[in-house]
């Protein structure tokens, strides 16, 4: 039988001078390299993965405080006497004043009565006390004349000139004289007490007229008047008749968490940010409360502000208190593990991966700082967690910064 090989005429010269068995080596080289080729060349080309290279930067922590703004000291001013009408009021609500400024004034006139009374009683008793004082001379003038008389008389009975009569006589003298002395003496401190007493009800009526003028202690800002023409003026009031900012000092007072709370300390800068304002306020930790609540578990803060600017009592405020600083290694917060008290992230190096432990540090605006086990320029991991293990091989592709 003849096969196409036997007729040249159809392949070229070429072909036809190759043996059959060089054409079977051939045949069986192209079907071996075919073979291996078919294996996946997918299954050697390495996993993509995004990588973040490790910076030096610095990291603030900021901690994040809500509440209303308070009065540093607001003084409450009552009035200290009872029963007088309000006649004059003379400072307005947001009115700044000083220590010893009259804010209001009460009714006088039963006062001034009192007063002229007073000055009455005070004439009387100095009238008394000279007309007492006269008495006391008089009667320790007749005292002494009555004291000679008697000693005369004496003198004149024992020489036998004198009857014992006129001896009982000057005896019973000499002592009514001294007797008038004693009464005259004890009409002078009388008149003196009265004096006294009256000095006191003046010193008493002086006091209350004074207060009848409501003063404030300290300077400050108005921030309240409950205070009415003609109300009756009154300490058991509910509502005091002023409240004043004391110095003007406003702060942000905020309730936080015991956790947060431990990292507060006094002095630390605050950046402070209020309704109806753009530009932020600043302002300082000025107290840390000692006492946690025992059902809520909240500490008490104020931050004192730094600048001239006072918020509305009782408006809301927000601050940002900088509670830590640090300058290092920092890599994205996604890209460390956390696991129990092992915390790792995943290093790339040459293509290959290594999970190596670090000592994390601060923590601010999705970063961490690497205080130990990683250097910079080093390229980790950016999502913890991947589906990438220690030793295994990928194709690191730099993530793009946020």
């Amino acid at each position: 039988m003849t096969t196409e090989i036997d007729r040249p005429e159809l392949y070229p010269v070429s072909f036809v001078r190759l043996s059959l068995p060089a054409f079977a080596s051939i045949a069986l080289f192209t079907g071996a390299a075919f073979a291996a080729g078919a294996t996946a060349p997918a299954d050697n080309r390495a996993p993509a993965v995004s990588v973040a290279a490790a910076t030096r930067a610095e990291l603030r922590e900021i901690v994040q405080l809500t509440g209303s703004f308070v009065a540093r000291e607001e003084i409450l001013i009552n009035p200290e006497v009872e029963g007088f009408s309000i006649v004059e009021i003379l400072v307005e609500e947001g009115d700044t004043v000083v220590a010893g400024q009259v804010l209001a004034r009460l009714n006088r006139e039963s006062l001034d009565v009192q007063l002229a009374q007073n000055s009455a009683q005070i004439a009387r008793a100095e009238a008394a006390i000279n007309q007492a004082t006269a008495s006391v001379a008089e009667a320790k003038a007749n005292r002494t004349l009555t004291a000679q008389q008697l000693e005369r008389t004496q003198t004149l009975v024992r020489s036998g000139n004198a009857t014992n009569d006129l001896l009982d006589q000057r005896i019973f003298g000499a002592n009514a004289a001294a007797a008038r002395v004693t009464s005259a003496e004890n009409a002078l401190g009388l008149a003196q007490a009265d004096l006294v007493l009256a000095q006191a009800q003046r010193r008493d009526i002086e006091l209350r007229l004074s207060r009848t003028e409501i003063k404030t202690r300290v300077g400050g800002i108005v921030s309240r008047r409950a205070a009415r023409l003609g109300a009756v003026a009154s300490a058991a009031a509910t509502d005091a008749m002023f409240r004043i900012i004391a110095d003007g000092a406003v702060e942000l007072e905020a309730d936080v968490a015991e956790s947060t709370l431990a990292k507060l300390r006094i002095g630390q800068p605050a950046q402070i940010d209020t309704n109806g304002s753009v530009e932020r306020l600043g302002g300082r930790v000025r107290l840390v409360s000692p006492e946690v609540g025992r059902t809520n578990r909240l500490g008490r803060v104020r931050v004192a502000l730094t600048s001239g600017q006072r918020p509305p009592i009782g408006s809301f405020g927000r601050a940002g208190v900088e509670v830590a600083r640090s300058e290092g290694v920092t890599v994205p917060l996604s890209a460390v593990f956390f696991q129990g008290s092992q915390v790792t992230v995943q290093v790339v190096k040459d293509g290959i991966v290594e999970t190596r432990r670090i000592v994390p540090g601060l923590r601010a605006d999705g970063q961490i700082e690497i205080r130990e086990g990683l250097s910079v320029g080093e390229q980790v991991v950016a999502v913890s967690g991947s589906f990438v293990r220690n030793g295994d091989r990928v194709n690191p592709t730099l993530a793009k910064t946020q």
